[in-house]
């Protein structure tokens, strides 16, 4: 069998097109089994402490497209 250059070819491209289905299939294996934590970023941390030492008034003008955003607590 004498390999010629659309063999070669044609073998190539199937080599590449298995590794990445492989390499797909590593990546959508990952993505269903990686068990991820929830994030509480607002109950502890430096934005809840943000939001503790903000004023309790709007220090902008009053405009109506202008959102302030208070500290319940």
């Amino acid at each position: 069998m004498k390999l010629t250059e659309t063999k070669f070819e044609a073998f190539v491209l199937q080599g590449l097109f298995a590794a990445c289905l492989m390499v797909s299939g590593l990546i959508l294996a990952a993505m269903f089994t990686t068990k991820t934590m929830p994030v509480q970023l607002a109950l502890a941390g430096p934005v809840h402490a943000l939001f503790a030492t903000a004023p309790s008034t709007c220090a902008l003008a009053d405009i109506s497209n202008i959102v302030c955003i208070r500290a319940e607590g």
